[in-house]
């Protein structure tokens, strides 16, 4: 299969913190790739590079065979990657239309504001939120801010979704249908990478799995791999059951 995304030997210095280092993964065209590690392990931050947030002080990326390395974020969508936030911030003041119409407009296509509405419409239809089109984002529950966010990066027609904790503050029923969500949107072709705390839900989700910590890549590979590794357990002392917790199913 072949990698939609490549990331090598990347390393991120803030003064003389070094949040990621020489960090390396690929990430297949229609697969699901989940990030996990302990709080500060550098995910976001890993995140923030990929999208041009960050610029990298050592490394490469490169997607859809083309060098990405230090793109602005403009730049980044353009090509195809869009992305969600851990702390939403919707355009309150606006309808949930509006608000995606937003993503459309600055997204791989560059689309005018009547395409774009039109795109707008369909993402609202896909994600849920299709008969609140014209209600005001701040009227939203988490959840639905929490969709209303997916919908604006998929309207950017991404090629690659990056997904920044989207389950986070969801109830269990909530959980369920971000996830079923989920998979829709990679089983229409793009492909995602998500960051993710709650275990079993990622476990669950990912094709494969990249463990950080310390801004390190501690492990890599299947989730029944990967829930294994004793460097992994022993990233996530505290929780002793680990293995238990992340292969558990009920």
């Amino acid at each position: 299969m072949n990698s939609i995304l490549e990331v090598r030997g990347v390393t991120k210095r803030f003064g003389g913190l070094v949040a990621v280092s020489d960090v390396s993964f690929s990430l297949a065209e229609g697969e699901i790739l989940g990030l996990i590690g302990p709080n500060g392990a550098g995910k976001t931050t890993l995140f923030n590079i990929v999208n041009g947030v960050y610029k990298a002080d050592q490394g490469t990326i490169t997607f859809s065979g083309r060098d990405i390395t230090g793109h602005s974020p403009d730049k980044v969508v353009h090509l195809g990657v869009a992305r969600t936030h851990q702390i939403v911030k919707p355009l309150n003041d606006l309808t949930l239309l509006d608000n995606v119409t937003v993503g459309a407009c600055f997204g791989r296509e560059y689309l005018d504001l009547k395409a774009a509405r039109a795109a707008a419409a369909e993402v609202l239809q896909q994600v849920g939120l299709g008969n609140r089109a014209h209600m005001m984002a701040r009227s939203l529950t988490i959840a639905g801010k929490k969709r209303l966010e997916v919908a604006r990066a998929l309207a950017a027609q991404p090629k690659l979704l990056l997904l920044d904790e989207v389950l986070a503050g969801l109830n269990p029923t909530e959980i369920a249908l971000m996830i079923e969500l989920v998979r829709k949107i990679r089983d229409s072709g793009v492909s995602v990478f998500m960051i993710e705390h709650l275990m079993q839900a990622i476990m669950s989700l990912s094709d494969r799995i990249v463990v950080l910590n310390l801004g390190r890549k501690l492990a890599e590979g299947r989730p029944d791999e990967v829930v294994h590794n004793p460097d992994v357990v022993e990233a996530y002392l505290g929780f002793p059951d680990i293995v238990d917790k992340l292969t558990r199913t009920d």
